[in-house]
């Protein structure tokens, strides 16, 4: 198998998971080779990893992933024109032969490559599957002046026509069809459809999370579509080390009472206005709960000076934080992973999403699981650090009725995809029904 991934933290991390669940299964004996620029090797080399998967790399043609976000538009339209090419004459030289590539749904031009090279391929689509259907469904929401040229501009419309998906707003839908990201709009389109064309069709997801869609879907396209689980390393939660080799933020989780603090991040790759991200600052710290900050740069602007109460630091494994039994809640930016990690886990969320997907995300945290509350409510307009402060000592509060509510919810679907995880669970058969069906192609 050859895997490409799109150039991203949040598409390469849980293409390197389904990568590893792949390898660890041994069904059959098989390969994988996962294709990278240059300076994504460097970011992924010491990870330990199965001995049947391997890297390919690529020079770097593309910007550098440590600002990307600076210039979205023009880095997403470079992984459009500039990996085609050097992915093409690597694969052509590889020794191996190729019994099929899976590939980010993003990356458009890998399916031409397949075609050329008269190689399956297979398209992993690496947000919900509810997105996926708003993209695929497109035309309904044009023809019902939803988006396109004739929006009708009100964003509090309901949509209910879009086949296996709940009810939502308008103002839920992806950005890039009224807001944000608008230029990417037509390769997005592009990229739903052609995965269409694919052999395959698989969704980091979890069935029982988003069943009626999933069931739409599966009815509608003529390729297999499989549901493989949330992509995240779940496999490696009890790999922990001794005691000497515990990260120091875990040590410290160790010392804080259960359901106490407060995990912020905010993604990897963009993020909110200074103006915003202030107002956050100091409603955090005005609402006197413990916290434990994800701050990508300038630690020292997160934490207050004689705050013992919370801990700043620049990266650290969410998952296994998530999973501390200290952890009460999840400030997040709702990107797919992330999502799936506070789901896995069983904390309740606050939702403040960014862009793209993370707001249809959202909307599925708070309104179809139940298990979050939304921190903004509409696009543009500033959260002051009043409202946060007193947003976020409600949340943390364990013994309202809302609360209660929230984590009851919270452990539902934890428990949904703990068992869908598990040996004989919908995301491992569907898994082993994937490898099977490439091993035959």
């Amino acid at each position: 198998m050859v895997v490409i991934p799109y150039p991203g933290r949040g598409h390469i991390n849980p293409m390197m998971n389904l990568c590893k669940l792949m390898a660890l299964r041994r069904t059959i004996n098989f390969l994988i080779t996962v294709v990278v620029t240059e300076e994504w090797l460097g970011f992924l080399e010491p990870e330990p990893r199965p001995t049947n998967l391997r890297f390919a790399t690529i020079p770097n043609v593309i910007p550098s992933e440590l600002n990307r976000g600076a210039d979205f538009t023009g880095f997403f339209n470079s992984t459009q024109t500039k990996l085609e090419e050097p992915v093409e004459q690597l694969l052509r030289r590889m020794e191996v032969p190729i019994s099929v590539i899976i590939y980010d749904n993003y990356l458009i031009w890998v399916w031409n490559i397949g075609s050329r090279m008269n190689i399956p391929v297979a398209s992993v689509f690496t947000m919900p599957a509810t997105v996926f259907s708003m993209c695929y469904h497109y035309r309904l929401l044009v023809e019902n002046c939803h988006a396109g040229d004739n929006f009708s501009g009100n964003m509090e419309e309901i949509i209910d026509y879009i086949p296996g998906v709940p009810p939502f707003r308008v103002c839920d839908l992806v950005t890039i069809f009224n807001g944000k990201g608008k230029e990417v709009k037509p390769a997005t389109l592009q990229a739903v459809s052609m995965a269409t064309k694919a052999q395959f069709l698989l969704f980091v997801s979890i069935y029982e999370l988003e069943p009626r869609v999933i069931d739409a879907l599966r009815s509608e396209l003529s390729i297999p579509v499989y549901v493989i689980g949330p992509a995240i390393p779940y496999f490696s939660l009890n790999d922990v080390s001794n005691d000497q080799n515990t990260p120091d933020y875990v040590k410290w989780l160790d010392r804080q009472p259960p359901d106490s603090v407060l995990y912020i991040s905010q993604g990897s790759f963009l993020s909110v206005s200074d103006a915003q991200l202030e107002e956050i600052i100091s409603g955090i710290h005005d609402s006197g709960v413990r916290y434990l900050w994800i701050a990508r740069g300038e630690t020292n602007r997160f934490k207050c000076e004689n705050d013992e109460k919370g801990l700043v630091i620049p990266w650290c494994d969410q998952l296994r934080v998530l999973c501390h039994s200290s952890v009460g809640a999840f400030w997040s930016h709702c990107g797919w992973s992330s999502t799936k990690e506070g789901a896995f886990s069983g904390v309740p969320m606050l939702a403040f999403p960014i862009f793209f997907d993370q707001v249809p995300t959202s909307k599925m945290i708070v309104e179809d699981w139940k298990t979050g509350r939304r921190v903004s409510t509409q696009e543009g307009i500033l959260v002051t650090r009043e409202e946060i402060s007193k947003l976020v000592k409600s949340f943390m509060n364990k013994e309202s009725e809302d609360g209660k509510e929230m984590r009851k919810h919270a452990k539902e679907v934890e428990s949904i995809c703990r068992q869908a995880t598990a040996e004989g669970g919908s995301a491992q058969i569907d898994l082993d029904l994937f490898i099977r069906d490439i091993s035959k192609s």
